[in-house]
């Protein structure tokens, strides 16, 4: 059966910064995305209680890249797998490997999207209502259209495009879910 996206907490940026944290269930797996900055850690743990999961129960978390503000709350998850751009990790545990096409769970692939930074990766959860991507691409459904913190502008708009040819929603780093229109930042 196909994964399921729900947003567990919309992110912003301003006097104050926190980042979209979202739960992806794909049959057994119940990963997590980007568990950074929050005004508090309940606010990742309550709406993931009310998806049914405790956090021990998380099988794989996933960071869109290493800045603070997506880290912050992963040692919420012991027992997870934690996937960045070029590996998992989990306890002790270090297993190298390329993000590009990693399958997470059987509805959940890692794509490297470098632009933000050079370590980027989207991933792409395939649901009922077509392909969820989860990114850094956009901070918000209005970009903004030039990411005044990319490290590589050119390879975020290219991961855009990329991003753009199979995303049928986009959650991105910094605000609420959104369909892709012609207005979508490119």
């Amino acid at each position: 059966s196909p994964a399921e996206v729900h947003v567990l907490f919309e992110g912003y940026i301003g006097e104050h910064t926190a980042c979209t944290v979202a739960l992806i269930r794909d049959g057994e797996a119940a990963i997590v995305w980007d568990p950074g900055m929050v005004p508090l850690q309940g606010i990742i743990l309550e709406p993931l209680g009310r998806h049914g999961v405790e956090p021990q129960a998380v099988t794989d978390v996933i960071l869109s890249h290493h800045h603070p503000d997506h880290t912050m709350n992963v040692g919420l998850f012991p027992n997870a797998r934690v996937h960045d751009h070029w590996a998992w990790y989990r306890g002790d545990l270090w297993v190298t490997r390329p993000a590009e096409g990693f399958e997470v769970s059987p509805s959940v692939r890692l794509l490297e999207t470098p632009g933000h930074t050079p370590q980027c990766i989207t991933t792409v959860a395939g649901t009922r209502e077509g392909a969820g991507a989860l990114t850094h691409l956009w901070w918000t459904s209005e970009g903004p259209p030039e990411d005044p913190y990319a490290t590589d502008p050119p390879a975020l708009h290219d991961g855009r495009e990329r991003v753009l040819q199979i995303a049928d929603l986009i959650v991105p780093g910094h605000g609420a879910m959104f369909p892709p229109t012609d207005a979508t930042p490119r």
